[in-house]
């Protein structure tokens, strides 16, 4: 029989799995670990019915070795995974600053900017794991997103144009940051600026941008993945990529809508009496 002891038990089973899949979704580790998982329930569910006990026993043992391999392979994502875990709840999202937080819009337009006059260009927009240790290799700036700013940085043969910056709530945190660099094999074809997109996006939650000299393709680094901005859509892709780093408006709810409101309409009145 069934206890409210045994389904809370599930819930809580359900909801570590449900996060861990959830982190490693897109990953190298979460397809890897998806597809053990569907072997092993498969394997699990085959010797239970056939009541096959020596081929359970060798399963099990099999899953123990694949289990520690696994953390050994995958160290850098797992790595980052507990990361995203750890600030589960907490810092999902940036805040919102109001003072000076670049929009989306004029970010997009400003490294399409650097793309059309080939440019090199790489930005770290930081999310919910910190870049400060990355910024500590660079130059700290604190500084607004402005296009001049930006072109200025990564035009040779400037001291700052060598390396990155980071991006916190909407500002330029530091320039001439180094970040580490990929050994993705899929990626013997790419440049270093891509390769170090790549690598910052296997250690952080970070949304990488990197815009190549060569040809004035943008690129779009994350969760290790390199994502390529082509096409009429080019636009439209970068600026929800931009959109992820930055800090979201805050909507502002019908009730301060209506205080708004009211404060006009005696704004209004007050004006009336004076004249």
């Amino acid at each position: 029989m069934i206890n409210v002891s045994a389904v809370i038990q599930v819930a809580i089973l359900y909801a570590v799995i449900y996060a861990i899949l959830k982190a490693a979704k897109g990953s190298r580790f979460g397809q890897v670990l998806a597809g053990v998982g569907l072997v092993a329930a498969a394997m699990f569910l085959f010797t239970y019915v056939f009541h096959f006990d020596v081929l359970t026993t060798i399963v099990r043992t099999l899953l123990a070795y694949l289990a520690i391999s696994t953390v050994v392979i995958f160290q850098p994502e797992i790595r980052r995974i507990l990361s995203q875990l750890g600030t589960f709840g907490t810092s999902d999202r940036p805040k919102y600053s109001a003072g000076g937080a670049a929009d989306p819009g004029y970010v997009t337009d400003v490294l399409l900017a650097l793309a059309e006059r080939r440019i090199g260009a790489l930005v770290a927009f930081e999310r919910g794991i910190s870049l400060r240790g990355y910024e500590e290799t660079g130059v700290a700036t604190d500084a607004l997103f402005s296009r001049e700013l930006v072109e200025t940085v990564f035009t040779p043969p400037l001291p700052l144009h060598d390396g990155g910056i980071t991006v916190r709530d909407g500002r330029i945190a530091a320039a001439h940051c180094v970040f580490p660099v990929s050994n993705n094999p899929n990626l013997s074809g790419s440049g270093m600026r891509h390769r170090a997109a790549v690598g910052l996006s296997e250690d952080t939650d970070a949304i990488v941008v990197a815009v190549s000299e060569e040809n004035g393709v943008v690129s779009v680094a994350h969760n290790g993945r390199l994502l390529r901005c082509t096409g009429e859509g080019a636009r439209d892709s970068l600026l929800r990529w931009v959109s992820k780093g930055l800090p979201a408006v805050p909507r502002r709810g019908i009730m301060s809508r209506i205080l708004d409101f009211r404060r006009g309409g005696k704004k209004k009145k007050k004006g009336a009496k004076r004249k």
